[in-house]
């Protein structure tokens, strides 16, 4: 089973590593590479984590940070999805939970009770 990647985004790190600790400071030396963006959108494309992102944008990022993608982008590998304890059907014997161990209580059988 192939392993599910995920990323981690650090440009608000490297902005502060460069002495850049505004997201407004970058809207100039985009325009200069003929990005327009409004000053939310870079708000956005620095505090959140980008799930698309124009080439056009990253290379710009890249050479006004002077850094490498490895430096914007640290991909990482997700743990694999956990599957959940099948569960027994009614009167059945469901297997052990976490935290529960082999302390299982007894399935109540509830008896009518004769009537006068």
């Amino acid at each position: 089973m192939a392993a599910k990647l995920d990323y981690h985004w650090h440009l608000r790190k490297v902005m502060a590593d460069r002495g850049m600790f505004s997201t407004t400071d970058l809207i100039p030396p985009l325009a200069e590479r003929g990005i327009t963006l409004s000053s939310s959108q870079i708000y956005r494309l620095v505090v959140e984590r980008p799930e698309r992102l124009s080439l056009k944008i990253l290379m710009a990022l890249l050479d006004i940070l002077d850094c490498t993608m490895d430096d914007l982008i640290e991909p990482i590998a997700v743990a694999g999805a956990m599957k959940k304890p099948k569960k027994a059907a009614v009167g059945g014997t469901a297997p052990d939970t976490e935290g529960l161990g082999g302390l299982r209580p007894k399935r109540a059988r509830i008896k009518s009770v004769g009537r006068p």
